[in-house]
């Protein structure tokens, strides 16, 4: 392991145990982000409140947030939806995306739009169903959201690999594209950097993770622990000048999630920083 990336793991992980929750911005003995932004994927909060998940951001200095329904119902009227992102954004907390939200009819088309203009954010992750990509590129056109296709592994029916979205959208209007999960990506036996030059011209988003096996079996782990060649990925990314968020997912420890976190946050800074 090289010294920078033992730095950023340290610092990660000082900061997590250490910031003030009081403590408004990036914390205190992080550096910057030094290539590319970086967010989390509100998946990883599954388990936790919004105070609580507001909170970990601030102590672990994240500022993009992609928002998922646990925290903001579908459904929600528009005073909850109003309520709620003032409260990420006095925390100093950038809501860029919403989803991963699922679409099963044409009504479930609409409320996503619906709930992403109410937000006010401009792009939804979403698993539309095939029969639905005509109208969800209609609703695109309408609103200018953006809608990035989230893969699933080896199970989904659907979009198990990022090709399996980009090869029913690559013809589409420009704001449809992927958000490409690495680690569901591995499991379905496709190379993150490989997908990321591959899809480029889609590739609006990421969810970060690291997975113990390169199958069906591989699970959450934290990040440098598992079978994902990070280096390689960053390679990529530079190379193709990414310009969307990488967003951390963290799925091992949802009930504490915040340890697992921070080392995989300061994993990756270092990984983005490393010559």
């Amino acid at each position: 392991m090289s010294s920078s990336r033992r730095l950023f793991i340290f610092q990660s992980l000082l900061a997590a145990a250490s910031v003030p929750s009081s403590f408004k911005g990036t914390a205190q003995g992080i550096p910057s982000e030094p290539a590319f932004p970086i967010g989390i994927a509100g998946y990883t909060f599954y388990r936790i409140d919004v105070q609580s998940t507001i909170r970990m951001m601030q102590r672990l200095g994240v500022q993009h947030l992609s928002l998922k329904d646990m925290h903001l119902p579908l459904n929600s009227s528009d005073e909850v939806i109003k309520s709620t992102m003032a409260q990420f954004s006095a925390a100093g907390i950038q809501v860029y995306a919403v989803g991963v939200i699922y679409m099963k009819s044409k009504e479930a088309v609409d409320q996503a739009f619906r709930y992403a203009e109410q937000a006010g954010v401009a792009m939804i992750v979403g698993v539309p169903d095939y029969a639905l990509l005509d109208y969800c590129e209609q609703k695109v056109k309408q609103t200018n959201i953006r809608l990035a296709i989230h893969n699933h592994g080896p199970k989904d029916p659907l979009y198990p690999g990022p090709g399996d979205a980009y090869n029913r959208i690559k013809n589409r209007d420009q704001r449809m594209g992927l958000c490409i999960d690495i680690g569901h990506a591995i499991r379905a036996g496709v190379l993150p950097q490989k997908a990321v030059i591959d899809y480029q011209d889609r590739l609006m988003d990421l969810h970060i993770k690291d997975v113990t096996l390169a199958t069906n079996e591989g699970v959450a782990i934290e990040m440098g622990r598992g079978v994902i060649n990070f280096p390689a990925l960053v390679r990529a990314l530079k190379k193709i000048n990414y310009r969307g968020i990488c967003s951390i997912e963290y799925e091992k420890d949802m009930q504490d999630p915040l340890p697992g976190i921070a080392e995989s946050l300061g994993y990756f800074r270092a990984m983005l920083t490393d010559k």
